[in-house]
């Protein structure tokens, strides 16, 4: 198979459109999260939750929140596992791979958090997961805080989940199909049996069969990408991707392209991504194709930060030409703007455009007004 050549340029409106982010945005959710074959939750909302912003990045006005929470709790077209929205249809890939969770006799590259740790602590503890199960049997749907903690061993991290054993069982339970969320409130999970959750699945594929699948679905969705990309969290530390090989001017190293993307028409929009944005999430990738360096600085302390709390690459048309530092100021129902950070020299229709998409964002979101008075001063 000969090696595509792919200068730069090529190569970022490959993952650009891969990803959903060009002129012609997509219409319907559903359709979204199968080609994008994820959304990650995360519970920060310094603008918006994760997801949201990923769908309304691409969706625009048409995406409404409450779209997501009666996908994923009425219509069941949409479901969660260890903080990953996934559709339903694709339930019959995951199976196996929930039977097989933590993969503890795989290679380290390929093995599930907390790998072997924890499958020896499941093994322990193998009373307390009977209980839980025996408890949602009888009265479920529940709080975690409504399960009694029964461990024999205590979870070990030197994280914030040590010691929370009740919710660490429950992740891992997820993770192995056997509970589900059914629903929130607020930002806590009721959780069930899984049966009682999922549909019935009348094709489980086999696990080497669906990682295949879900190799070429995965490279569809990201356009190009190295052999191994960053794997989802909660799930495999590296994911394989399948396609035709590729070396893109300007970098070392080999890589994987949708070869069906080479070629395409490319017309670009201006986006603001959220930080967890797969466009942006494997921050390699991100310098090598489009000279971008971003860290989300939520967890640095104040002085210590560049861009901000929770910065929003700019993406316009086939570049990222910086970062949002931005906040929603809920009392006063404005968004307000303490910087926007240039990695290029900004035109004055780049400007206009950037401004544009945060007045988008701002009605979206339904706040009153963008405060951009630290910008003027």
């Amino acid at each position: 198979m000969s090696v595509h050549q792919l200068d730069r340029v090529e190569a970022r409106r490959i993952a650009i459109r891969a990803q959903l982010l060009d002129a012609h945005r997509p219409t319907d959710l559903l359709a979204l999260v199968d080609h994008l074959t994820f959304l990650q939750l995360d519970p920060t909302a310094a603008i918006a939750p994760s997801a949201d912003l990923v769908a309304w990045t691409r969706l625009g006005d048409a995406y409404n929140p409450a779209d997501l929470t009666k996908a994923l709790e009425l219509d069941r077209t949409l479901y969660e596992v260890r903080a990953i929205i996934r559709p339903t249809a694709d339930l019959r890939l995951h199976v196996a791979q929930m039977a097989a969770w933590p993969f503890a006799d795989e290679a380290r590259r390929r093995r599930a958090v907390p790998g072997a740790g924890g499958a020896s602590w499941l093994e322990a503890n193998d009373s307390f997961r009977r209980d839980i199960l025996k408890l949602l049997q009888k009265s479920g749907p529940l709080l975690s805080r409504d399960i009694p903690d029964t461990s024999v061993v205590p979870w070990q991290s030197t994280g914030w989940t040590g010691n929370r054993n009740v919710t660490q069982m429950l992740e891992f339970l997820s993770a192995r199909g056997e509970v589900a969320t059914t629903r929130r409130s607020g930002r806590q999970r009721l959780w069930d049996l899984a049966d009682r959750v999922y549909p019935a699945v009348t094709e489980v594929v086999p696990l080497a069969k669906a990682r295949r699948v879900m190799a070429a679905r995965r490279l569809r969705s990201l356009g190009i990408a190295r052999p191994e990309v960053v794997g989802v969290a909660g799930e495999r530390n590296y994911e394989e991707v399948a396609g035709e090989p590729a070396e893109v001017e300007g970098t070392s190293g080999s890589w994987v392209v949708d070869a069906a993307a080479i070629g395409q028409p490319f017309e670009g929009r201006t986006a603001l991504l959220s930080p967890f944005d797969r466009l942006i999430h494997d921050r390699v990738r991100a310098q090598d194709l489009f000279d971008f360096e971003y860290y989300l600085e939520m967890y640095k302390p104040k002085d210590k930060r560049r861009w901000g709390y929770f910065a929003l690459p700019v993406l316009h048309n086939d570049q990222l030409v910086g970062k949002l530092d931005a906040i929603v100021d809920r009392k006063a129902k404005v968004l307000r703007v303490d910087a926007i950070h240039e990695d290029v020299r900004f035109t004055r229709a780049i400007t206009k455009a950037v401004n544009a998409e945060i007045d988008a964002l701002a009605a979206w979101l339904g706040l009153a007004a963008v405060d951009r008075r630290d910008l003027q001063s």
